[in-house]
Order: structure tokens, then C-alpha cells, then sequence
């Protein structure tokens, strides 16, 4: 739950933030897929969200739905592979269609674990037409992405060489799906993700992670649930570290990465961000948020018994109250 965007949005100080969202592999599986629902509603109207996959019956659907609920924000779901150029590949299409890859299948090594050669296992093979995020956005006139998430089943490294642009360009976070073993056959791992995404100068804020036991196992430790295979990470940019090379005085840019990281569960880094609009740009209304650090604070009942006038960051913008 985000801590900071309601008082935020209370006080008119969303008004200006228009926030764009990329998802990369948007098939709706389960309701954490269904964005516009989450946090992310509070930018509505100024929410604008872009859904890629390969599946045109998925985005079909995706739409179709989309229509039906009569939604505040705008959102689509367009039916493209993307990659890392415009080309010819086959599409492993497995006996889940969640777990399709332009890799083929590693059949051997998810037979070692459980239940994975049922869901990732090779069903049919096509050729499709993949292009790229940066090709999209120049044919449609999109500038900017603030936060985009790619889960396409060992091609996100792919998908993020298609998008050198708009990731250097706009881009303020990154989730992506990453393996530490190879599921699908000379795919790219985290530790070549990871290597590309600091480039680009993004700071790894989380892993979520997903282990798996040996098929041929009858037990299990209590304390390691099995190897470590794939998981979700996270990466921020960071726009107020002067040795950044993000590093950036742009308020309204600086202000839209506090939300993210706000939605994204990152309130520490949040209340960091808004604590430096409002010491560098609090004499501008719009960047001065010591009244929505103190409101929002003010919630924790175990800050106000430890006296909320004298934490250090509320001594610090106390000037601006």
C-alpha cells in the first residue's frame, strides 16, 4: 500500500503528473496483472497504460474487458512480439501459453524439477515477426515510458536492447523477469540483465525470488525451499545522487520517481525524494511536501508516541510548514 500518493493526490499535487506504463508480456493471469486496479489508479485520468504481447487473443480479451468496465485511464493492449530488432524468429509456443519464449525450451533440465516440463515444456513452434519497443513508440509518437515491466520468458534482455531509447531517454523503473539457471536454451541470465541495466545507470532495489525442489525428491529442507531458478526484479533510478549520471534538476521528473517508488512499496526512498524536492524546491507550492511528509507520518501511531516534532526529517523541513 502506497504511504504518500493519497495525501498527494489530496492536496492537487498529482494534478501535473502524467504517468505511462509499459508492460512487456501483458497477458492478464492473475489480479495483480490488473494495474489499472492497484495503486497506480490514483494518476487516473492521467494514467496511460501500454500492453504488449504475442497472443492477439490475450490482447483481444484484454480489451474487450477493458471496455466492458468503462475504465478512467487509458489503457490498451496491442498484439506484438517485441524484441531486440525487427526480424524473423520462431516462437516456442509451450504447453502453458504463459511460459511461450522466442528461446526454445531447456526440456532437459525442467524435467530435474517439479511440475516445470508440464507448464514450460515444448508444445508447437512458429515463425513470427518480432520489432521493437523503440519502433513502436517512434511509429506512434509515445516520448515518454516512466515504468516498465517485461516478463516474456527469457527474452526480457531482448526486449530491453529493442528499448535503448526510451529506456535512456525516459524510463524511471524497470520490474523484469530474470533467471539464475537457464529454463529456456541460451537464454540470457539476471547476471547479463543486471549488467545491462547498470549501464544505463538503474540501482537494483529488489529481487523477488522463486525457488523449486528436485522432481525426484521426496523431501524437502525446512529452511531452503529448493534451488533458486527465476524471479522478479526491481530497479530505480536514482535522480537525486549528484554522482549519478541520472542525476538530474528536474522536479517534476524528480517528483514522478518518488510516486514510483511510492506504488512500488519503497516509502524510505519516497520520503527521501520528497524531503529533497522540499529543501532544494520548497519555495515553488508545488515542490514543497513538509505538510504531506508530516500528514502521512502522522499515521503511524508508533511514530506519534515517539514524538513525530522531533524526527529528524521532520526538524529538517520544519521551515516549510
Amino acid at each position: 500500500m502506497a504511504i504518500f500518493l493519497k495525501s498527494l493526490k489530496e492536496h492537487g499535487l498529482l494534478d501535473s503528473i502524467q504517468m505511462t506504463v509499459g508492460i512487456v508480456g501483458s497477458r492478464k493471469i492473475n489480479p495483480e496483472d490488473q494495474y489499472g486496479e492497484k495503486d497506480w489508479q490514483i494518476f487516473a485520468p492521467n494514467l496511460t497504460i501500454y500492453g504488449f504481447d504475442a497472443d492477439s487473443d490475450a490482447c483481444d480479451a484484454a480489451n474487450e474487458q477493458l471496455e466492458e468496465r468503462g475504465i478512467n485511464w487509458a489503457e490498451k493492449h496491442i498484439p506484438l512480439a517485441l524484441g531486440k530488432a525487427s526480424e524473423e524468429r520462431t516462437l516456442y509456443v509451450t504447453h502453458a501459453p504463459m511460459c511461450s519464449s522466442l528461446y526454445e525450451p531447456n526440456e532437459d533440465l525442467l524435467a530435474r524439477f517439479g511440475g516445470l516440463q508440464e507448464l514450460a515444456g515444448l508444445d508447437f513452434s512458429i515463425s513470427i515477426e518480432t520489432t521493437t519497443l523503440d519502433q513502436y513508440c517512434e511509429s506512434e509518437n509515445i516520448k515518454n515510458i516512466d515504468f516498465l515491466q517485461i516478463d516474456v520468458q527469457g527474452a526480457d534482455l531482448d526486449v530491453l536492447k529493442g528499448a535503448a531509447s526510451i529506456l535512456s531517454r525516459s524510463v524511471l523503473g524497470v520490474q523484469i523477469e530474470v533467471e539464475f539457471s537457464p529454463l529456456y536454451s541460451e537464454q540470457p541470465l539476471f547476471r547479463d540483465i543486471d549488467y545491462y541495466l547498470d549501464k544505463y545507470d538503474f540501482s537494483l532495489f529488489d529481487l523477488l525470488l522463486t525457488r523449486q525442489t528436485r522432481a525426484r525428491s521426496p523431501i524437502r529442507s525446512q529452511l531452503r525451499e529448493g534451488q533458486l531458478l527465476w524471479g522478479d526484479a526491481i530497479y530505480l533510478r536514482d535522480l537525486i545522487n549528484k554522482k549519478s549520471l541520472s542525476s538530474i534538476e528536474n522536479p517534476e521528473r524528480i517528483l514522478k520517481l518518488a510516486c514510483l517508488a511510492d506504488v512500488l512499496q519503497f516509502p524510505d526512498y519516497s520520503l527521501e525524494i520528497l524531503e529533497y524536492l522540499t529543501l532544494n524546491y520548497g519555495q515553488d507550492r508545488r515542490f514543497n511536501f513538509a505538510p504531506i511528509i508530516l500528514e502521512s507520518l502522522e499515521k503511524f501511531p508508533e511514530l506519534k508516541e515517539r514524538g513525530i516534532d522531533n524526527l529528524p526529517i521532520i526538524i529538517n523541513t520544519s521551515k516549510f510548514l
